[in-house]
């Protein structure tokens, strides 16, 4: 079996890093902005559940169908 990476190189440079001053506070921020994007893109009016589908055009498909149909149950008639 061969190994991909070539274990004799040296690695490369670290630019920078990242400091996270308060983490409760990162926390917080990520946790907001998961839920602004559940919101943004109807997850929470997909069905939930095992879906098995025969390819990934097809799940494509069928999301974006749950999706139209939950910003269609928004709209007011």
């Amino acid at each position: 079996m061969d190994i991909p990476v070539n274990l004799e190189e040296t690695p490369g440079k670290t630019i920078g890093r990242r400091r996270i001053k308060d983490s409760f506070d990162f926390g917080m921020q990520l946790q907001q902005a998961g839920a602004s994007l559940q919101n943004a893109f109807e997850i929470r009016y997909i069905p939930k559940g095992v879906h098995r589908f025969h390819s990934h055009e097809e799940a494509d498909k069928w999301l974006i169908a749950m999706m139209a149909r939950a910003a269609a149950k928004r709209i007011p008639s």
